[in-house]
């Protein structure tokens, strides 16, 4: 065990975040989200919401200060009426975490695609809809 790791994030999370370089994405997929379709790493959080991963990974992962934007979330589709509450969620721990942000909302399929050039997807027993993140890291400064 180690001090000052938050407890949620596996021993995998951990390596797959060490492992990734600047510029590179992870996806945080809420519970319908087709995690093991992108191909990609899959790290299984189940049990776990995307708020509580999100708080602990921006505590080790920095954001990239160097593009336009740094968060992408998977837009409303058209004609649904659903407004996704966790996006305030969201803004609130970026804004907590003190790294500098900027949302990019995606349409569903270009999300997806995003998501399959992802380093790597979390997939997480979140319900809330539209809950699917993708976070580009930056560096160390």
């Amino acid at each position: 065990m180690l001090k000052k790791i938050p407890k949620n994030l596996s021993p995998e999370l951990l390596k797959v975040l060490m492992e990734m370089g600047h510029g590179d994405e992870i996806c945080i997929g809420d519970g319908n989200f087709p995690a093991e379709e992108m191909g990609r790493k899959v790290i299984r959080c189940d049990g776990l919401m995307v708020p509580e991963l999100l708080e602990s990974i921006l505590e080790l992962l920095p954001l990239d200060p160097y593009v336009e934007d740094q968060v992408f979330l998977m837009e409303v589709a058209k004609g649904d009426d659903y407004q996704p509450v966790i996006w305030e969620e969201y803004k609130k721990i970026l804004d907590d975490s003190q790294e500098p942000y900027s949302i990019e909302y995606v349409e569903r399929f270009d999300f997806y695609e995003r998501a399959r050039k992802c380093y790597a997807v979390v997939a997480t027993s979140e319900e809330a809809l539209y809950a699917n993140i993708i976070l580009k890291k930056g560096v160390v400064k």
